[in-house]
């Protein structure tokens, strides 16, 4: 079994409320963020990969799209622009192309870190 991880990093802006750092979550500010897609599976036979790494460049290309420099809080998809739906949005929108076993997001400069695993069978 193997697993394959790709990142891409974006800038994006949010604003929080209900969260005990008060006026500072709930201004609009600004991040640069870190997501990670981890694939996990044996490689095909014919190709010798777990995933065709430009099938998921091009995926992980059109998210970094929809993200970077934007104002999180106007993607409906996302609701409330943390970490945890933010890496619950990337995985909705990545897991088709295989086994993706998880999504990490990173806010580097805060040393902050949220992993989603999909939904648990």
């Amino acid at each position: 079994m193997w697993e394959l991880t790709k990142s891409f990093t974006f800038e994006a802006a949010h604003a929080l409320s209900h969260t005990t750092l008060g006026e500072v979550s709930q201004e609009i500010h600004g991040h640069s963020f870190r997501a990670e897609v981890t694939v996990r599976g044996t490689p095909d036979p014919k190709t010798g990969m777990v995933v065709d790494f430009g099938v998921l460049t091009q995926r992980l290309g059109e998210i970094q799209a929809t993200l970077d420099h934007k104002f999180l809080n106007r993607i409906e998809a996302i609701g409330l622009p943390t970490l945890e739906n933010l890496s619950r949005f990337i995985y909705e929108r990545v897991r088709s192309i295989g086994h993706v076993t998880r999504v990490s997001v990173h806010r580097d400069s805060c040393r902050e870190t949220c992993t989603y695993f999909g939904p648990q069978d």
